[in-house]
């Protein structure tokens, strides 16, 4: 068995003293893991960074083996937003939900398409905090848990969006919220793709996407924590606020 495709990096593992598995994103073959012998050496440590850019060649004797991996550095990312810690923190984000959340070996050809966009927007431009809310979004969707923001479950109005239910996934005006505003998740117009986007809608759009990943995400894959990385890029965006 035998492809040859480019992906993303996302994570690297040691396997005994001198090689490492990594597991890489590719727009045919999904999330795919493989052994990369030799990879501890200095100079594959290099390219096996999260984030990287990669051509990679998959061999393995039968399809369901773990296979071995042949890599060749398409461009690196880490490099780039190294001196920018929020990117960084972006980037690890991005790497670590994938590695978490994605079924190994699924497809996911426009999620593949978007995550590598992303990426290459960290560090290039202040507007990759909207892009990185909207990419998890898009994520929840792909994993067959969308949100529905596009008009009030209580009422039907689609003006005066404000809030989304915990329990449902989908969106409450203001109105139709009443007394149980306090109860339930903010829906800043950020997430709804509208508006500038300041960072305190970013942080509040991301506290929203966070429960839909904890409370439907997490316990369909085993009831396992978030990737702490998520957590960090969340820190780092508020503590941007209080600047």
């Amino acid at each position: 068995m035998e492809w040859r495709d480019t992906g993303v990096l996302l994570l690297r593992r040691p396997h005994g003293e001198t090689s490492v598995i990594v597991e890489v994103f590719t727009e045919a073959h999904g999330r795919h893991a493989g052994l990369v012998r030799g990879g501890v050496s200095s100079k594959l440590s290099a390219v096996l960074q999260p984030g990287a850019q990669v051509e990679a060649t998959w061999t393995a004797r039968l399809e369901d083996h773990l296979g071995t991996y042949k890599v060749e550095p398409l461009r690196s990312r880490a490099a780039l937003v190294m001196g920018d810690r929020l990117a960084l923190a972006g980037l690890n984000a991005v790497c670590g939900l994938l590695a978490f959340t994605l079924p190994e070996r699924e497809v996911h050809p426009s999620l593949y398409q978007s995550s590598v966009t992303l990426l290459d927007l960290l560090g290039r431009t202040e507007a990759w905090p909207l892009a990185y809310l909207r990419w998890e979004l898009e994520l929840l969707e792909e994993l067959g848990f969308a949100l529905d923001l596009s008009r009030c479950a209580v009422t039907g109005a689609e003006e005066d969006l404000a809030f989304v239910s915990p329990r449902t996934g989908r969106a409450v005006s203001r109105a139709g919220a009443g007394e149980w505003a306090d109860r339930l998740l903010p829906l800043p117009p950020a997430l709804r793709g509208e508006g500038p986007a300041p960072d305190e809608e970013i942080v509040a759009g991301l506290a929203t996407t966070g429960h839909f990943l904890e409370s439907w995400v997490a316990p369909s894959l085993g009831d396992r924590p978030l990737p702490p990385a998520r957590a960090r890029l969340v820190a780092a965006l508020s503590r941007r606020l209080e600047t």
